[in-house]
């Protein structure tokens, strides 16, 4: 769960959150580290070793919801990902799809991978990420790569789309 439960969904707000994130800064080095709530505890941001990841949306819990009604909110949380990505399709031209397949099959075989995939492993954010970069994250700043993604780590849980940062390139990892 993230601090983000409960809040509406707004183009908006998410652009903003991706422009706050871009302007801020990025570990160059270090472990990973993810912050919490200081109230609830929930997962408000992650960042690590040249990367920073930001929870920007949080369905309502799915525990006891059925079809049609989960399939209405599945419809919803990918028309979320679907407007943001057209959004930033338009101002950074066409992303490109990096799949998480094998971060999974790592994560399953307890196998190492970059800081960046074992970090969203670790936050049950599985979902195959829409990806632009390089992008100028600001007028004086060095150019970094920029993804979303849609995910649920079961049935039950709440639907999460995040936003992230890196200052390397995100790239599909080898079998």
């Amino acid at each position: 769960m993230t601090a983000r439960i409960g809040e509406a969904f707004e183009i908006d707000r998410a652009l903003s959150d991706i422009e706050t994130l871009l302007a801020g800064p990025v570990p160059a080095s270090g472990p990973t580290d993810s912050q919490g709530d200081l109230v609830t505890g929930e997962w408000t941001a992650t960042s690590g070793e040249g990367f920073r990841i930001l929870p920007l949306w949080e369905s309502d819990s799915l525990v006891g919801v059925y079809a049609p009604e989960w399939n209405d909110a599945d419809e919803a949380a990918r028309g979320h990902l679907d407007d943001l990505v057209v959004e930033l399709d338009r101002r950074w031209g066409a992303h490109r799809k990096v799949g998480m397949r094998v971060p999974i099959f790592r994560k399953i075989a307890d196998e190492p991978m970059p800081p960046l995939f074992q970090a969203l492993c670790d936050q049950d954010c599985l979902g195959d990420l829409s990806v632009w970069g390089p992008v100028a994250a600001g007028p004086d700043a060095a150019n970094v790569w920029v993804a979303v993604s849609l995910n649920q780590c079961d049935g039950d849980a709440p639907m999460i789309v995040v936003a992230l940062v890196s200052d390397r390139p995100i790239i599909e990892l080898e079998d």
